[in-house]
Order: structure tokens, then C-alpha cells, then sequence
């Protein structure tokens, strides 16, 4: 019988917005999917702190976070994603080892774009008006 407590990591994302209601996507060089700016918050750091590293590594902005519009987890990984609304203090938008290219995105493209599990983050994001979300989801689609 195995003894070993599971283990969970947690991830944080950025929706950042802009004037026309539009969030900043990042294609990740890994997968090519179109995704938040985000990753996975180490042991040692703050969640904004961390929020800030991933946003800055991953598009050379600097952010302000915002509030905290949703906690999301991957089942079957055990990842739990908190993902904040955040805007832009400084930096200019810069490709490097992660990140192959960057789109503003309109609900509609993200819904093209995106797969079900990351569009929710998204919009859940541009809807300023509710509670931070709750959801779960297989890595793909959400679970009920």
C-alpha cells in the first residue's frame, strides 16, 4: 500500500486586459496552444510574486494583479490554477524560450482559440461582476 500523501501543485495565470475588452494570449512554444500568460508558483515565493515572474518571463510586461476571478483544477494532474485580472505597469511584449507569439483576443476568438478548459479562465476573467469561479476539469473539458 502505498503511504505517500498525494501531491498537488499550483499554478497561477494573468488574464490582462485591454481598453477594447480584449485579453492578451501567448502561444507557448511547447505545445503551440494559446493560452494566459502563467506557471506554476514555486515553493519559496508569494502568489503575486510568483504571478509577477511568470507574466514577466513569459511576455516581458510588468503587472499589476488584479482580483482573483478564478481557482480552477486539472483532475486527473492535480494541478490547482488561481487566476487573477491584472494590467499592464511597464515592459514591452518580447518572445523568448516559452512563448513563440502573442494575440489580443475578443470572447469570440477565445472560444476558437482556446480549449474549453482555458477559454472558462478567460472569460470567467472579462465578467468583473461575479465571485471568483470554482471549476474542474480533465485537462480539456470542464467537469460538472
Amino acid at each position: 500500500m502505498n503511504t505517500t500523501p498525494p501531491r498537488h501543485s499550483v499554478s497561477v495565470s494573468g488574464v490582462i486586459t485591454d481598453d477594447h475588452g480584449r485579453v492578451l494570449l501567448v502561444r507557448r512554444r511547447d505545445n503551440q496552444h494559446w493560452e494566459p500568460p502563467g506557471g506554476v508558483l514555486e515553493l519559496a515565493e508569494t502568489i503575486h510574486d510568483g504571478l509577477c515572474r511568470e507574466v514577466r518571463e513569459e511576455t516581458g510586461l510588468d503587472i499589476e494583479p488584479g482580483p482573483l476571478t478564478g481557482v480552477y483544477k486539472n483532475m486527473p494532474r492535480g494541478i490547482v490554477a488561481l487566476v487573477f485580472r491584472c494590467k499592464i505597469t511597464g515592459g514591452q511584449l518580447a518572445s523568448n524560450d516559452e512563448v513563440t507569439a502573442f494575440r489580443w483576443a475578443d470572447e469570440t476568438a477565445v472560444r476558437q482559440l482556446t480549449n474549453e478548459a482555458y477559454a472558462v479562465r478567460l472569460l470567467d476573467a472579462l465578467h468583473d461582476d461575479a465571485a471568483p469561479a470554482i471549476r474542474q476539469h480533465d485537462g480539456t473539458k470542464l467537469i460538472n
